[in-house]
């Protein structure tokens, strides 16, 4: 199925190649050797196969060509980099979120190309396409329990944030009362000052619902650290 939405991500020209294998979710092997990572997008988790299959059905046996700000390799030694079938305008990372086979991450800073993974990614909610297939594709910020199972994982968490508190450099987005069981969100100083230069103000924050994305880990109860800008969304502007 074929996004309807802009291009957005074509940054520096990073080379091109035949697709030779597709070793998982988000990574595959060029004939030339080079392993390649799809960079802005994260696996959805749990569903390692159908993701792996997903991207085999656009990309197995084709020419590709690839772009990025940066084409040094992860600590694994594959190169990110945004991945277009060749003779094509859409990037595979937007096709798989149209799809539903994948999550808009939180490493992309390109506002134009992220404001495109995300269309892709919201049409295919929209349509209940793949993981969003699932009504409990979103965890609810109120039920603590089933973030932790999800411990490690990149997930997306929608809740209302009951308040807003500032500890030494960090604010904290409480969703619940209780610190050592209920869901929050961790803020530096740094990330919280440009959070407020796009137009979000931590303390409006205060009993509005809000979606938050990134990987969860535990500190008491669960947690997710909010490294990026694009992390967090105001479904409707409520």
């Amino acid at each position: 199925m074929a996004p309807t939405h802009a291009a957005g991500c074509a940054f520096e020209p990073q080379g091109e190649g035949r697709v030779a294998a597709v070793i998982g979710a988000r990574t595959f092997r060029l004939a030339d050797g080079r392993e390649i990572r799809l960079a802005g997008i994260e696996p959805v988790g749990g569903a390692k196969t159908s993701s792996t299959a997903a991207l085999a059905a656009v990309i197995a046996g084709h020419e590709v060509t690839l772009s990025g700000d940066d084409d040094s390799p992860d600590r694994y030694g594959r190169q990110p980099a945004f991945v277009f079938l060749a003779g094509s305008g859409t990037s595979v990372q937007s096709m798989l979120l149209v799809q539903g086979e994948a999550l808009v991450s939180t490493e992309v800073a390109d506002r134009d190309c992220s404001a495109t993974l995300f269309a892709a990614e919201a049409e295919a909610r929209r349509a209940r396409r793949g993981i969003w297939a699932d009504p409990a594709a979103i965890k609810n910020a109120e039920s603590p329990g089933d973030i932790l199972a999800g411990i490690g994982r990149f997930t997306v968490v929608e809740g209302r944030v009951l308040s807003v508190r500032q500890a030494g450099a960090t604010t904290y987005l409480n969703f619940g009362r209780n610190w050592t069981r209920d869901f929050a969100v961790t803020i530096s100083r740094r990330v919280a000052a440009a959070l407020e230069a796009a137009g979000i103000g931590l303390k409006s924050l205060e009993r509005r619902r809000i979606r938050v994305r990134g990987w969860v880990e535990t500190r008491g109860g669960p947690r997710i650290e909010v490294l990026r800008v694009g992390q967090i969304e105001i479904p409707g502007g409520n």
